[in-house]
């Protein structure tokens, strides 16, 4: 990759990570999150960001290996931009202990690889840009996953999410997820956004729902259970009391998979 490439990737993994490097639930879970938890964020992330590669990574790849490679230097740049920006913001303490500043470093390195990933995508003026591709139901999806990974990575740390699951009832979240759902068709089909998708005059509007809207909000919904998992949100959780979090979180990620759509 070059040069451009790089200062692209490590601009948008600035612009990605910066909330959640200046938020204070973050700097706390890189110090008391178990180990264990911080290598499985890093170990799941890896697949996703591979297949992401594949669709709108730094550069068109044939091989996986390419793919491999991208996402090392991803990961690279994630530490790297990590590391630096919450030394001279006084976050990895002063002194921290090695364990506290690997776990403050390694929990902010995923929004920042994905950031670095999506660099190209989101600043690439290069002819033959990944935007040409041939739209997959299954690039879809990836592309879809990769929103709602970021957008519920902001929002899962913070305890105003653990306050709303508390304060909703069932009712609550059993009006929410058909709301989450029209708002993700409304966002991609229904709004015609710029760089959304257009249906076929012959398409009905329940096979787009199905096939996109239903599949992109259990997508989200995954990955929302995955993240509060990893990040320790559910520990001590009733298994109603975690459906209502995920519902809730499933809300914002929902949101940014249908953005993602638009965006990417």
């Amino acid at each position: 990759m070059m040069p451009m490439g790089l200062l692209r990737g490590v601009g948008a993994a600035l612009i990605f990570a910066l909330p959640m490097l200046m938020t204070m639930e973050m700097w706390e879970l890189g110090v008391t999150l178990d180990r264990w938890r911080l290598v499985g964020l890093l170990a799941v992330s890896f697949p996703l960001f591979l297949l992401l590669s594949r669709e709108i990574g730094f550069e068109p790849t044939r091989e996986w290996h390419e793919d491999v490679r991208d996402v090392t230097i991803a990961y690279g740049i994630g530490i790297v931009t990590s590391a630096a920006i919450m030394s001279v913001l006084a976050i990895l303490g002063d002194p921290g202990t090695p364990s506290e500043i690997a776990g403050r470093i390694a929990i902010q390195t995923v929004p920042a690889a994905l950031g670095a990933m999506l660099g190209r995508a989101q600043f690439s003026d290069e002819e033959g840009d990944p935007g040409q591709k041939e739209e997959t139901f299954g690039g879809e999806l990836i592309i879809m996953a990769a929103g709602a990974l970021f957008l519920s990575f902001n929002v899962a740390p913070t305890e105003e999410m653990q306050l709303i699951s508390f304060r909703m009832g069932a009712w609550h979240a059993l009006a929410l997820i058909p709301l989450s759902l029209a708002i993700m068709h409304a966002f991609v089909f229904a709004a015609s956004f710029a760089g959304g998708s257009e249906l076929s005059p012959d398409t009905p509007w329940w096979s787009a729902f199905l096939r996109f809207t239903v599949s992109g909000y259990v997508t989200a919904l995954a990955i929302s259970v995955v993240v509060l998992f990893l990040l320790g949100q559910l520990d001590g959780m009733s298994i109603e009391r975690a459906l209502r979090v995920t519902v809730v979180l499933g809300f914002p990620a929902a949101i940014g998979a249908a953005a993602a759509r638009l965006i990417l």
